[in-house]
């Protein structure tokens, strides 16, 4: 009898209609940079936040730099998997607008706390920072105090980075270009000399200083919370020049293209929570986006703040940034 019974259970089960497969969970392709996903930085751990409130699946795709980040953008246009793409800054919006390959966010942006007004309708800010040369206060007890005074009248080493790679690289140009406007190549031909290289991205050039081959590089305001709290060290210093530092804000957008473009949007505003934002100071060791009851640590409070946020419209740089690199590259072939 339970022969039988079985016998017709199978047979009713073969003959039956086919159910349709349950879903899959979906997966939201998230384009970056290295040190966004780096085992220190804060991805593994907003990959794991955000994955136990989607139903879904993070997977980053990165590269070295947000520089580099455009690039591909530009190489693989409609055809790129990125669902998100995270790691452009301020200086590089407009350009990647441009491109035709964002869509707008469907977000709201009422509780930012950034140095600037903020209203683009395309790309979400979720950290940011300014450009300083951080340095070691052992070697150097008496740090530069303007970008001129570092130009004309300074002697100490440094590393820097490539422009044409590197976010922080970028910055340096415009910074420069700001104070010294059409003598900036004469700026670039007097710091030459004391660049002991210029590197494709930042973890080089702070691998130098790090290892005692200059007494200065060219980094973040926020780089020194970093020594102070991982490595017990208040050593490394971070110069605030009177004529101001140049600003960066970091954004992510959703792609037109996106396969998942609601789950996207979930992620844009996700980046804008405390689950989020509590990650960034002590990861990303930049200052976040939005104010959160978690606050700053303490060593983010004792940082010195510049005098004046410089930068420049994200339109005049999607303008003028190839020609502002040629200048540059003849400046330092001489």
């Amino acid at each position: 009898m339970l022969r039988l019974l079985a016998a017709t259970l199978l047979t009713a089960i073969a003959l039956a209609p086919a159910l349709p497969a349950s879903a899959e969970t979906p997966v939201l392709k998230v384009y970056t940079y290295e040190s966004f996903t780096a085992e220190w930085g804060p991805g593994p751990q907003i990959k794991k936040a955000f994955e136990a409130e989607c139903g879904c699946t993070v997977e980053f795709t990165s590269v070295e730099d947000g520089v580099a980040l455009l690039s591909r953008l530009k190489l693989e246009g409609k055809a790129s998997q990125a669902d998100v793409v995270l790691g452009l800054d301020t200086n590089l919006t407009a350009e990647a607008a441009a491109t035709g390959l964002f869509a707008p966010h469907a977000g709201k942006l009422d509780n930012l706390s950034l140095p600037i007004a903020w209203a683009d309708p395309i790309f979400v800010p979720y950290d940011w920072s300014y450009f300083a040369f951080v340095y070691d206060k052992t070697k150097v007890p008496n740090p530069p105090k303007s970008l001129r005074d570092l130009v004309e009248n300074s002697d100490l080493e440094l590393t820097i980075q490539d422009p044409r790679t590197s976010t922080p690289g970028l910055g340096l140009l415009l910074w420069v270009k700001q104070v010294y406007g059409d003598k900036a190549p004469e700026a670039w031909a007097k710091l030459k000399p004391r660049i002991l290289t210029v590197t494709p991205g930042w973890s080089e050039s702070y691998g130098l200083f790090r290892k005692g081959e200059v007494p200065m590089t060219l980094s973040y305001l926020t780089s020194p919370p970093y020594h102070v709290m991982e490595e017990h060290d208040d050593n490394v210093g971070a110069a605030v020049f009177e004529e101001g530092n140049y600003l960066q804000v970091e954004v992510a957008g959703k792609l037109a293209s996106a396969k998942h473009p609601e789950l996207a949007d979930r992620f844009l505003a996700f980046m804008l929570t405390a689950a989020f934002q509590d990650t960034l100071p002590t990861t990303q060791w930049m200052y976040p986006a939005v104010k959160t009851a978690a606050g700053l640590p303490d060593a983010y409070k004792a940082l010195p703040t510049p005098p004046k946020a410089l930068l420049y419209p994200s339109e005049e740089v999607a303008a003028k940034r190839a020609g502002w690199i040629t200048e540059w590259l003849q400046a330092m072939s001489k």
